[in-house]
Protein backbone atom coordinates (compact mmCIF):
# COMPACT_ATOMS: atom_id res chain seq x y z
CA UNK A 1 0.00 0.00 0.00
CA UNK A 2 2.89 2.65 1.01
CA UNK A 3 4.70 1.63 -2.45
CA UNK A 4 2.14 4.41 -4.05
CA UNK A 5 1.46 6.87 -1.26
CA UNK A 6 2.10 10.72 -2.30
CA UNK A 7 3.55 9.45 -5.95
CA UNK A 8 2.08 11.35 -8.83
CA UNK A 9 0.10 9.17 -11.72
CA UNK A 10 -1.64 9.83 -14.92
CA UNK A 11 -4.20 7.60 -16.30
CA UNK A 12 -5.78 7.98 -19.48
CA UNK A 13 -9.19 6.54 -20.31
CA UNK A 14 -9.67 7.33 -16.77
CA UNK A 15 -13.19 8.06 -16.86
CA UNK A 16 -13.98 3.91 -17.53
CA UNK A 17 -13.32 0.27 -17.48
CA UNK A 18 -9.92 -0.46 -16.31
CA UNK A 19 -8.64 2.65 -16.01
CA UNK A 20 -11.43 4.00 -13.21
CA UNK A 21 -10.49 0.72 -11.68
CA UNK A 22 -6.81 1.76 -11.89
CA UNK A 23 -7.70 5.70 -10.36
CA UNK A 24 -9.50 4.36 -7.68
CA UNK A 25 -7.22 1.66 -6.52
CA UNK A 26 -4.48 4.38 -7.12
CA UNK A 27 -6.35 6.60 -4.97
CA UNK A 28 -6.95 3.64 -2.11
CA UNK A 29 -3.72 3.87 -2.21
CA UNK A 30 -2.69 7.57 -1.10
CA UNK A 31 -1.73 8.40 -4.56
CA UNK A 32 -2.09 11.78 -6.73
CA UNK A 33 -4.41 10.62 -9.22
CA UNK A 34 -4.53 12.27 -12.93
CA UNK A 35 -8.04 11.15 -14.25
CA UNK A 36 -7.48 11.98 -18.21
CA UNK A 37 -10.01 11.32 -20.47
CA UNK A 38 -12.18 12.44 -23.10
CA UNK A 39 -15.05 12.18 -21.21
CA UNK A 40 -14.91 15.13 -19.14
CA UNK A 41 -18.27 14.42 -16.88
CA UNK A 42 -17.01 10.88 -16.72
CA UNK A 43 -13.58 11.37 -15.69
CA UNK A 44 -14.72 14.47 -12.65
CA UNK A 45 -16.47 11.77 -11.42
CA UNK A 46 -13.55 9.21 -10.81
CA UNK A 47 -11.45 11.85 -9.47
CA UNK A 48 -13.84 12.87 -7.13
CA UNK A 49 -13.98 9.15 -5.93
CA UNK A 50 -10.29 8.97 -5.93
CA UNK A 51 -10.11 12.40 -3.46
CA UNK A 52 -12.86 10.80 -1.24
CA UNK A 53 -10.93 7.25 -1.32
CA UNK A 54 -7.65 8.73 0.47
CA UNK A 55 -5.73 9.65 -2.59
CA UNK A 56 -5.77 13.14 -4.78
CA UNK A 57 -7.93 13.46 -7.55
CA UNK A 58 -7.80 16.21 -10.74
CA UNK A 59 -9.50 15.54 -13.73
CA UNK A 60 -8.94 16.39 -17.09
CA UNK A 61 -10.22 16.71 -20.54
CA UNK A 62 -7.70 15.05 -22.95
CA UNK A 63 -7.97 13.62 -26.26
CA UNK A 64 -4.89 10.98 -26.58
CA UNK A 65 -4.70 11.51 -30.31
CA UNK A 66 -3.53 15.01 -30.37
CA UNK A 67 0.41 14.86 -29.71
CA UNK A 68 0.67 18.13 -28.26
CA UNK A 69 -2.29 18.13 -26.02
CA UNK A 70 -0.85 14.89 -24.19
CA UNK A 71 2.82 16.50 -23.81
CA UNK A 72 1.34 19.49 -22.34
CA UNK A 73 -0.38 17.36 -19.90
CA UNK A 74 2.71 15.46 -18.94
CA UNK A 75 4.62 18.90 -18.82
CA UNK A 76 1.90 20.33 -16.07
CA UNK A 77 1.90 17.58 -14.29
CA UNK A 78 5.24 17.74 -13.39
CA UNK A 79 5.40 20.96 -12.82
CA UNK A 80 2.53 21.52 -10.48
CA UNK A 81 3.64 18.36 -8.41
CA UNK A 82 7.39 18.09 -8.99
CA UNK A 83 7.55 14.57 -10.49
CA UNK A 84 6.09 11.96 -12.48
CA UNK A 85 6.16 8.30 -10.77
CA UNK A 86 3.65 6.63 -12.89
CA UNK A 87 2.15 7.24 -16.76
CA UNK A 88 -0.18 4.59 -17.34
CA UNK A 89 -1.42 4.66 -21.27
CA UNK A 90 -4.92 3.11 -21.01
CA UNK A 91 -7.01 4.91 -23.47
CA UNK A 92 -8.46 2.81 -25.95
CA UNK A 93 -11.25 1.36 -28.04
CA UNK A 94 -12.48 -1.90 -29.89
CA UNK A 95 -13.84 -2.56 -33.37
CA UNK A 96 -15.32 -5.84 -34.39
CA UNK A 97 -15.68 -7.14 -38.30
CA UNK A 98 -13.73 -8.76 -40.83
CA UNK A 99 -10.68 -6.54 -42.71
CA UNK A 100 -12.18 -7.16 -45.86
CA UNK A 101 -14.76 -4.69 -44.72
CA UNK A 102 -12.88 -2.18 -43.10
CA UNK A 103 -12.72 1.65 -44.19
CA UNK A 104 -9.49 3.37 -44.26
CA UNK A 105 -11.26 6.24 -41.94
CA UNK A 106 -11.95 2.76 -39.76
CA UNK A 107 -8.33 1.78 -39.29
CA UNK A 108 -7.22 5.04 -39.00
CA UNK A 109 -9.30 6.24 -35.89
CA UNK A 110 -8.38 3.00 -34.02
CA UNK A 111 -4.87 3.27 -35.04
CA UNK A 112 -5.14 7.25 -34.00
CA UNK A 113 -6.37 5.98 -30.57
CA UNK A 114 -5.31 2.80 -29.65
CA UNK A 115 -1.85 3.10 -31.02
CA UNK A 116 -0.67 6.65 -31.61
CA UNK A 117 -2.51 7.15 -28.83
CA UNK A 118 -0.41 5.01 -26.49
CA UNK A 119 2.86 6.52 -28.81
CA UNK A 120 1.91 10.15 -27.42
CA UNK A 121 1.88 9.29 -24.11
CA UNK A 122 4.93 7.08 -23.86
CA UNK A 123 6.95 9.28 -25.71
CA UNK A 124 6.02 12.46 -23.63
CA UNK A 125 5.97 10.35 -20.42
CA UNK A 126 9.52 9.01 -21.64
CA UNK A 127 11.18 12.47 -22.49
CA UNK A 128 10.49 13.69 -18.91
CA UNK A 129 11.38 10.96 -16.49
CA UNK A 130 15.09 10.68 -18.80
CA UNK A 131 15.05 14.11 -17.37
CA UNK A 132 14.03 13.64 -14.11
CA UNK A 133 16.10 10.23 -14.07
CA UNK A 134 13.11 7.85 -12.46
CA UNK A 135 9.48 6.94 -13.50
CA UNK A 136 7.42 4.23 -15.16
CA UNK A 137 5.22 3.58 -18.18
CA UNK A 138 2.70 1.24 -18.18
CA UNK A 139 0.95 0.87 -21.33
CA UNK A 140 -2.18 -1.20 -22.21
CA UNK A 141 -2.24 -3.71 -25.01
CA UNK A 142 -4.26 -6.54 -24.89
CA UNK A 143 -4.05 -10.58 -25.54
CA UNK A 144 -4.32 -9.80 -29.21
CA UNK A 145 -1.30 -8.08 -28.94
CA UNK A 146 0.28 -11.60 -28.21
CA UNK A 147 -1.13 -14.20 -30.44
CA UNK A 148 -3.45 -13.95 -32.96
CA UNK A 149 -7.47 -13.16 -32.45
CA UNK A 150 -10.57 -13.59 -34.58
CA UNK A 151 -12.84 -11.17 -35.85
CA UNK A 152 -10.61 -7.58 -35.03
CA UNK A 153 -7.37 -7.66 -37.29
CA UNK A 154 -7.05 -3.81 -36.77
CA UNK A 155 -7.40 -4.08 -32.76
CA UNK A 156 -4.82 -6.70 -32.50
CA UNK A 157 -2.25 -4.69 -35.06
CA UNK A 158 -1.75 -1.82 -32.70
CA UNK A 159 -2.37 -4.03 -29.69
CA UNK A 160 1.44 -6.10 -31.33
CA UNK A 161 2.50 -2.67 -32.17
CA UNK A 162 1.81 -1.48 -28.32
CA UNK A 163 3.64 -4.57 -27.03
CA UNK A 164 6.36 -4.14 -29.34
CA UNK A 165 6.68 -0.50 -28.68
CA UNK A 166 6.85 -1.17 -24.76
CA UNK A 167 9.36 -3.83 -24.74
CA UNK A 168 12.11 -2.45 -27.07
CA UNK A 169 11.43 0.55 -25.12
CA UNK A 170 11.67 -0.46 -21.80
CA UNK A 171 15.67 -2.04 -22.93
CA UNK A 172 16.55 1.45 -24.13
CA UNK A 173 14.95 2.81 -20.22
CA UNK A 174 16.48 0.48 -17.89
CA UNK A 175 20.15 2.43 -17.86
CA UNK A 176 18.60 5.73 -17.78
CA UNK A 177 16.21 5.20 -14.84
CA UNK A 178 12.77 4.62 -16.17
CA UNK A 179 10.73 1.50 -16.20
CA UNK A 180 8.45 0.73 -19.31
CA UNK A 181 5.46 -2.58 -18.45
CA UNK A 182 3.35 -3.89 -21.32
CA UNK A 183 -0.83 -5.06 -20.05
CA UNK A 184 -2.13 -7.71 -22.11
CA UNK A 185 -5.19 -9.17 -20.44
CA UNK A 186 -7.84 -11.29 -21.97
CA UNK A 187 -11.56 -9.97 -21.71
CA UNK A 188 -12.26 -7.70 -18.73
CA UNK A 189 -15.73 -6.52 -17.77
CA UNK A 190 -16.00 -2.50 -19.34
CA UNK A 191 -17.73 -0.28 -21.38
CA UNK A 192 -15.11 -0.76 -24.20
CA UNK A 193 -17.33 -3.69 -25.09
CA UNK A 194 -20.79 -1.90 -25.41
CA UNK A 195 -19.36 0.82 -27.06
CA UNK A 196 -17.59 -1.50 -29.52
CA UNK A 197 -17.56 -0.43 -32.93
CA UNK A 198 -19.56 -2.81 -35.32
CA UNK A 199 -17.87 -2.92 -38.65
CA UNK A 200 -20.70 -3.28 -41.56
CA UNK A 201 -20.54 -6.66 -41.97
CA UNK A 202 -21.50 -7.77 -38.59
CA UNK A 203 -24.83 -7.62 -37.58
CA UNK A 204 -24.53 -7.93 -33.81
CA UNK A 205 -22.11 -7.18 -31.00
CA UNK A 206 -20.57 -10.70 -30.58
CA UNK A 207 -18.40 -9.08 -28.07
CA UNK A 208 -21.61 -9.48 -25.41
CA UNK A 209 -21.75 -13.04 -26.66
CA UNK A 210 -18.58 -14.02 -24.72
CA UNK A 211 -19.72 -15.78 -21.09
CA UNK A 212 -19.51 -13.88 -18.26
CA UNK A 213 -17.19 -16.38 -16.25
CA UNK A 214 -14.80 -15.48 -19.07
CA UNK A 215 -14.22 -12.04 -17.93
CA UNK A 216 -12.25 -9.97 -15.51
CA UNK A 217 -13.54 -7.71 -13.13
CA UNK A 218 -11.90 -4.73 -13.71
CA UNK A 219 -11.62 -4.14 -10.12
CA UNK A 220 -9.41 -7.45 -10.03
CA UNK A 221 -7.89 -6.06 -13.27
CA UNK A 222 -6.16 -3.49 -11.60
CA UNK A 223 -4.85 -5.22 -8.79
CA UNK A 224 -2.89 -7.26 -10.65
CA UNK A 225 -1.63 -4.31 -13.32
CA UNK A 226 -0.45 -2.59 -9.43
CA UNK A 227 1.20 -5.73 -8.15
CA UNK A 228 3.21 -6.07 -11.35
CA UNK A 229 3.74 -2.73 -11.42
CA UNK A 230 5.31 -2.66 -7.77
CA UNK A 231 7.38 -6.22 -9.22
CA UNK A 232 8.50 -4.13 -12.38
CA UNK A 233 7.16 -6.54 -14.69
CA UNK A 234 7.99 -6.50 -18.68
CA UNK A 235 4.45 -8.10 -19.90
CA UNK A 236 1.43 -8.40 -17.32
CA UNK A 237 -0.85 -11.55 -18.87
CA UNK A 238 -3.68 -12.08 -17.17
CA UNK A 239 -6.22 -14.18 -16.45
CA UNK A 240 -4.73 -17.92 -16.65
CA UNK A 241 -6.13 -19.17 -19.80
CA UNK A 242 -4.86 -16.08 -21.47
CA UNK A 243 -1.39 -16.35 -20.16
CA UNK A 244 -2.14 -20.51 -21.55
CA UNK A 245 -2.56 -19.49 -24.71
CA UNK A 246 0.69 -16.82 -25.06
CA UNK A 247 2.98 -19.75 -23.96
CA UNK A 248 1.21 -22.31 -26.27
CA UNK A 249 1.41 -19.60 -28.99
CA UNK A 250 5.08 -19.55 -28.08
CA UNK A 251 5.70 -23.06 -27.52
CA UNK A 252 3.21 -23.97 -30.99
CA UNK A 253 2.77 -21.20 -32.74
CA UNK A 254 0.29 -23.23 -35.52
CA UNK A 255 -1.87 -24.30 -32.84
CA UNK A 256 -3.14 -20.32 -31.73
CA UNK A 257 -3.81 -19.91 -35.20
CA UNK A 258 -5.73 -23.00 -36.07
CA UNK A 259 -7.89 -21.75 -33.18
CA UNK A 260 -8.07 -18.27 -34.25
CA UNK A 261 -8.88 -19.40 -38.02
CA UNK A 262 -12.23 -21.94 -36.05
CA UNK A 263 -13.10 -18.06 -34.20
CA UNK A 264 -13.64 -16.71 -37.64
CA UNK A 265 -15.78 -19.52 -38.86
CA UNK A 266 -17.90 -19.04 -36.02
CA UNK A 267 -17.53 -15.19 -36.06
CA UNK A 268 -18.87 -15.25 -40.06
CA UNK A 269 -21.90 -16.28 -38.26
CA UNK A 270 -23.07 -13.07 -37.57
CA UNK A 271 -22.16 -11.57 -40.78
CA UNK A 272 -24.94 -9.70 -42.40
CA UNK A 273 -24.50 -11.45 -45.40
CA UNK A 274 -24.70 -15.15 -43.82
Amino acid sequence: MRRFQEKVAIVTGGASGIGRALCEALGRRGARVVVADIDEPGARRVAETVSSSGGRGQSVCLDVRVAEAVRARVRETAAAHGRLDYMFNNAGIANLGEARDMTAEQWHRIIDINFLGVLHGTTAAYALMVEQGFGHIINTASQAGLYPVAGTVSYAACKHAVVGLSTSLRAEGAALGVKVSVVCPGPVKSNIVDSATLVSSFRENVFKKVPPFMMMNADLAARKILDGVVRNRAIMVFPFSAHALWWLHRLHPGIPIFLARLGVQAFRRFRVDA
